[in-house]
């Protein structure tokens, strides 16, 4: 069947579950797609073609015998290369980890291969996931496909998994996110990303970049392709001991296209007021679509937010460090030079400096907390620009000249720090036809309403559903 790649999952889940269609046909298409366009591309590290092959053939057997595991039976994800999966190498996009094989699956892997879901592949990442880019000296620069004549980063540090979800080649995807890097990638590819709170899904036998900031999220380009992910993957989990104990809701439930009465907090100050023009007039847009359709929006400031930059550097840096402290000393050379000189930088965060930066986290916290008090969810743009050119160091911000890595960052990396969901959807492409994102903050463990009014907004426009031209 012609263009099973453009299928969402959960179309792809109903077209098997009722025949019309089987894993491996499916298992193939996305294969044959990888084949074709990959090699420009470079969003996979890893082609599991066989054993994605043998997976499908299984899953089909165990269709045939009356036995589904749930409404993504037989779909093919790709996992960000830095999950852990069992006799497949983990590369976590380094030279350092090149030949590691792990002997179990992270957790989130192991639950999503329980509910039927195929490894597709590995994903390209930016070397253990510290850069916004997604940038890679080992195995290639993941290439943004909205752009066929200039080479556009893809975004990080899950940039293989945007890539690949935008292209094509994977219809969900996993990412992590620790400053925006499943938020970032999908803003730029013009795809969906949830970061869910901090402690809703396990991070066990996942690589880390900072213990306290990293969050394990889905990557798809509809909202409800990543409330069925989100609804596999979540949950307690005695192998890491921040995950909440809190049950899992049906996401899917909320999904009831419904936004009357909705309360929207807009965020001017340091976010919309301050992104790029068609960013800002693509997300002012995407509020009053909303509003008429029956939200009630407001406009909300975060002044602590100023603080969020400091802060977040004195976490990560000394956090990533601690990780790193024995390959540094020993196999300093086999990092690429971008990550090396980030990781030397931990070494000159101080104790009452991270300290000062864990104290700044609890004022984010209570000031988000605050505006959701009487808000339901919180809006802004997910990155204040669309793909830079690879190579381009400055742009021009609403509040003067920012480095891309600084501004690529600036909008995500609060609610990294104070641990809230945070949802990226399209809300709209530049003139150049880039895409653009918007961000839907929401309260601790409410992912349900972050995906209710990202998926209304999805029933009430088309953004999610163009796909780049590719040779």
């Amino acid at each position: 069947m012609s263009e099973l790649h453009w299928r969402s999952m959960a179309e792809l889940g109903h077209m098997v579950a009722t025949k019309e269609v089987s894993p491996v046909e499916v298992v193939r298409a996305h294969l044959d797609r990888v084949a074709a366009l990959d090699a420009k591309l470079k969003s996979f590290i890893t082609v599991c073609g066989d054993q994605a092959l043998e997976a499908a053939r299984a899953a089909e057997a165990e269709l045939v015998a009356g036995r589904s595991a749930g409404p993504l039976h037989g779909v093919p994800y790709g996992p960000k290369d830095l999950y852990n999966t069992k006799g497949v190498r983990t590369t976590g996009g380094s030279k350092i980890l090149a030949d590691f094989v792990p002997a179990e699956d992270a957790t989130v892997v192991s639950r999503l291969r329980a509910a039927g879901l195929i490894v597709l592949g590995k994903l390209n990442m930016h070397e253990f996931a510290y850069g916004p880019e997604g940038l890679n000296a080992h195995y290639g620069d993941a290439r943004n496909p909205w752009d066929a004549t200039a080479h556009r980063v893809a975004g990080g540090s899950s940039s293989g998994s945007g890539v690949a979800v935008a292209a094509g080649l994977c219809p969900g995807a996993l990412g992590s996110d620790t400053g925006g890097s499943i938020r970032i990638p999908a803003s730029l590819c013009g795809i969906s990303g949830i970061k869910p709170t901090y402690g809703r899904v396990s991070r066990a036998g996942v690589l880390p970049l900072a213990w306290s900031m990293d969050h394990a999220g889905p990557m798809a380009r509809t909202v409800r392709d990543l409330a069925l992910m989100l609804g596999a993957m979540a949950g307690y989990d005695a192998a890491d001991p921040t995950t909440s104990v809190l049950p899992v809701p049906d996401y899917t439930a909320a999904l009831t296209g419904e936004v009357k009465g909705l309360r929207v907090g807009l965020l001017r100050a340091h976010f919309n007021d301050v992104a790029a023009p068609e960013v800002r007039a693509a997300v002012d847009a995407a509020a009053k679509r909303l509003e008429q359709a029956g939200a009630v929006v407001d406009e909300v400031n975060l002044a602590e937010v100023v603080h969020v930059a400091a802060a977040s550097f004195a976490i990560v840096a000394t956090e990533a460090l601690a990780y790193h402290a024995e390959w540094m000393r020993t196999r300093s050379a086999d990092y690429q030079p971008d990550v090396r000189d980030r990781l030397k930088m931990g070494a000159l965060v101080s104790g009452v400096q991270y300290v000062r930066a864990q104290q700044v986290r609890q004022l984010v916290r209570r000031e988000v907390d605050a505006a959701l008090a009487r808000r339901d969810v919180l809006l802004a743009p997910a990155t204040p620009i669309p793909a830079p050119v690879l190579g381009e160091k400055a742009t021009q911000l609403g509040d003067g000249t920012s480095d891309v890595r600084s501004a690529l960052i600036r909008f995500t990396r609060p609610f990294n720090l104070s641990g809230h969901p945070a949802c990226s959807v399209p809300c709209g492409f530049t003139a150049a036809g880039l895409p653009i994102g918007m961000q839907l903050v929401g309260r601790p463990f409410d992912e349900a309403t972050v995906l209710r009014a990202g998926d209304a907004y999805q029933r009430l426009t088309d953004w999610h559903a163009r796909r780049p031209v590719l040779a």
